[in-house]
């Protein structure tokens, strides 16, 4: 039975992903920051839950080798993990734009080091997240805009990396989806309105979605998908709605 390891559970996606892959069959390590958050989950769903902090490589490959030898080995890691930081260049200062880097990519780093030590022996599945602004000009998106732009380029070398090992790597890029982090632009009805009318598809996503299409990169029959950057973002990274 697939065994997926989901840090940043306690967030929205997050949390979509484990409920959906248990109402699946699968098993699934809650990982995250939140003790009070996880714990509500893990008894929600029946899962064992691990509380790390995932700013430190060290304590996210801790965690992970005792949640491996405690529960049994995983075969899928995914990072719902992200932040939101919508100002421009000129006014960003430096200790914002550390805290996006380390946040975003920093993390999408440490997962691919942790799930390659692990997953290489008897190969499995990373999923990361990027964003429709890392590939398509947004304004006041540049600090995130470049954390998540560094996630595509380092999930592409990766899947080159391991894929000897059969272990595959790829990208989910949403657009803007209704999150407890997103909640201050989707609740403001000027923002929200102005958000809908970018997306081609004239709507905003749900977590559900997103959490669909993690479920498929995990699945064993689509194995054969490695560094790919899927665009769930109802047209927004690519297509240009009409007036």
């Amino acid at each position: 039975m697939q065994r997926v390891a989901i840090l940043g559970a306690s967030g929205t996606i997050g949390t979509a992903l484990a409920r959906r892959l248990v109402g699946h069959g699968r098993n699934v390590l809650l990982v995250g920051r939140s003790v009070e958050k996880l714990q509500a989950l893990s008894s929600e769903l029946s899962q064992p839950f691990v509380a790390v902090d995932l700013s430190s490589s060290e304590n996210l490959e801790g965690a992970l080798s005792q949640a491996a030898e405690s529960h049994g080995p995983y075969d899928g890691l995914v990072n719902c993990i992200g932040s939101v930081l919508l100002k421009p260049a000129h006014a960003t200062s430096d200790d914002e734009f550390r805290r996006v880097i380390e946040t975003n990519l920093f993390t999408a780093f440490a997962t691919v080091r942790a799930g390659a030590k692990f997953l290489r022996e008897h190969g499995g599945t990373i999923v990361l997240f990027a964003s429709a602004a890392a590939e398509i000009g947004i304004a006041n998106h540049e600090a995130i805009a470049a954390a998540k732009a560094g996630i595509i380029g380092l999930a592409r070398s990766a899947a080159a990396t391991y894929a000897p090992a059969n272990v595959r790597v790829n990208v989910v890029s949403p657009g803007l989806v209704r999150t407890e982090l997103t909640r201050r632009l989707w609740e403001n009805p000027a923002a929200a309105t102005a958000s809908m009318a970018m997306h081609a598809l004239g709507r905003l996503g749900e977590p559900e979605q997103v959490a669909s299409l993690v479920e498929w990169l995990l699945a064993a029959e689509n194995n054969w998908v490695t560094g790919q950057v899927i665009g769930i973002d109802g047209g927004l990274g690519h297509v240009l709605p009409r007036k």
